[in-house]
C-alpha cells in the first residue's frame, strides 16, 4: 500500500534545526532568518545539515563550470555564526568595518553573537550581497545558449 504524500514546508526543517541550538544563540539565528528572509523574499531551507539558506542564484565561471548557490545563508558553528557572502567580503568592507571589523574570510563573516552589532548595517550588507548576486544571475541567464 502506498503511503500518502505529506506536504512539508521547507522551513519546517529549519525550525527543527534551530530548535537544537542553545537558546542564547538561537535568538541570533532567528534574527538572521528574519533579515535574510526580508532580503531575499524567500523562505529558509536547510542546505546540508547545518546551513540555513535563502533563495538561489545561478553562477557561471569562465571555465564553463556552473551551478546554483544560495543567495544568502548562515550556519551556527561551535565558536561563532558564519554568514556567507558569496559575492565576497571585499565588496562590503566599508559596511563591515562599521560592524566593528568582525573576523572575515574571503566569503564569510564570523560573528560570536549579534550583541552590539548594528543590525541595520548587517541587513544592508546582506541586502547588497543579494542584489549583487541577482544581477550576476540575470547576466548569466542572458548569456546562456
Amino acid at each position: 500500500m502506498a503511503k500518502a504524500a505529506t506536504s512539508v514546508h521547507p522551513s519546517d526543517g529549519v525550525a527543527a534545526f534551530l530548535g537544537t541550538i542553545d537558546p542564547a544563540r538561537r535568538a541570533d539565528c532567528e534574527a538572521l532568518v528574519r533579515i535574510m528572509r526580508k532580503a531575499t523574499k524567500a523562505d529558509p531551507v536547510m542546505w546540508g545539515r547545518s546551513i540555513v539558506a535563502f533563495g538561489t542564484y545561478h553562477y557561471k565561471y569562465a571555465s564553463g563550470r556552473e551551478g546554483d548557490c544560495a543567495l544568502a545563508s548562515f550556519s551556527p558553528r561551535k565558536k561563532d555564526i558564519t554568514i556567507y557572502l558569496v559575492d565576497g567580503v571585499e565588496a562590503h568592507a566599508d559596511a563591515l568595518a562599521r560592524l566593528g571589523s568582525p573576523a572575515c574570510g574571503k566569503g564569510c563573516v564570523y560573528l560570536t553573537s549579534l550583541d552590539g552589532i548594528d543590525l541595520r548595517v548587517l541587513e544592508g550588507v546582506i541586502a547588497a550581497s543579494v542584489r549583487s548576486l541577482r544581477r550576476q544571475d540575470a547576466a548569466n541567464r542572458r548569456s546562456a545558449p
